[in-house]
């Protein structure tokens, strides 16, 4: 058996200690050698919870260290850029949450100095690692014909926050860096475009692969914030993408595709519950509920990560994903501001 690959995780919000800690503390393969965050607070909170000697706020005591293998960048968008070629430049592969940087620019940057570099670069777009996402897109690609249109929606819902009181562990956080982060999120419209639209872009080139083009309009009502997207794929696939955020209700992800043979639906669970996508699908007179059980995508990228630095392998998603979905948001925003098509 190949040595566990040590990494250190840079940033220690919500999301790392959601999501990426108890990911990391099951997953073979790796070995969590120590975290970093601006407040010294935090980054001494979560190291304690989780029995780490090192814990600091200098992510260059982690470029100097030759031990430390590869780094998981869960800092807020605004930094990946930074982080992530300041990683690739002293020799460490990365995992980089999504999205992959905050221009279409910045990560062309990222995937030239991967080019450059050799390294890994690997997208935290963890519903790659989806069972049901994995199966659907087998299904797709063998079964389904030719992919004519298609449905996809991306709804955070005003019961949220309950959900993830119940779900989530106490999170260690500093209000004043709190305060501070809040500005950066003032142009609500674009965070949640970005920060959303990650994630239901790269499933939709996921399963159905690049898009061509873009039509999109964007409703505001307080802070419900809502896109319809018309997209055409470069296999001339149509279909509709719907992000709504704050609206009443339950949170709902989920993808419907219609092929030339076949029919397939996954609703992508809460991604905190752990559960694989349930899937439905149909074809050739048959109908398939496949049964999956291993639902941590977060545990499984992790992993996935560690076997490419290990095997030599290809990340998934990769550098190269991680810019197309960038290239989707741009898009997105530039649709609504134009009102017309944008081909990609």
């Amino acid at each position: 058996m190949s040595e566990p690959v040590r990494m250190a995780l840079i940033g220690c919000g919500r999301i790392a200690q959601v999501a990426h800690l108890p990911a990391l503390e099951k997953a073979d393969g790796v070995e969590l050698v120590g975290v970093w965050d601006p407040s010294a607070e935090v980054a001494r909170g979560v190291a304690r919870r989780y029995n780490l000697a090192r814990a600091g706020t200098d992510p260059a005591d982690i470029w100097a260290d030759d031990t430390v293998e590869a780094v998981i960048v869960a800092a807020p968008d605004r930094f990946h850029y930074a982080l992530a070629a300041e990683a690739l430049n002293a020799g460490k592969h990365v995992l980089v949450e999504k999205p992959l940087a905050s221009t279409a620019g910045e990560a062309e940057a990222l995937a030239e100095l991967v080019a450059r570099t050799g390294l890994k670069l690997q997208v935290g777009a963890m519903k790659r690692h989806d069972q049901g996402l994995q199966f659907a897109r087998r299904f797709v690609a063998e079964r389904l014909g030719q992919a004519r249109t298609f449905n996809a929606w991306y709804r955070i819902g005003d019961l949220r926050p309950g959900i993830e009181a119940t779900l989530f562990p106490y999170v260690y956080a500093d209000a004043a860096a709190g305060r501070h982060e809040a500005g950066f999120k003032a142009d609500r419209g674009r965070y949640l475009l970005a920060t959303h639209g990650a994630h239901i872009f790269d499933t939709v080139r996921f399963l159905l692969g690049d898009v061509a083009s873009v039509v999109a309009r964007h409703r505001e009502d307080g802070r419900d914030q809502a896109w319809q997207i018309l997209m055409t794929t470069a296999t001339g696939a149509i279909g509709t993408v719907s992000i709504a955020v704050d609206v009443p209700g339950l949170p709902a992800e989920g993808v419907e595709v219609f092929g030339a043979n076949g029919w397939l639906r996954a609703d992508i669970p809460f991604p905190f519950q752990r559960q694989a996508s349930a899937v439905r699908a149909y074809a050739d007179g048959e109908v398939i509920t496949p049964v999956l059980t291993d639902g941590d995508a977060y545990e499984r990228q992790i992993e996935d990560f560690a076997r490419v630095i290990r095997e030599d392998g290809h990340p998934v998603p990769d550098v190269r994903d991680g810019l197309a979905a960038v290239r989707l948001i741009e898009s997105t925003a530039k649709a609504v501001e134009t009102g017309g098509e944008v081909k990609l």
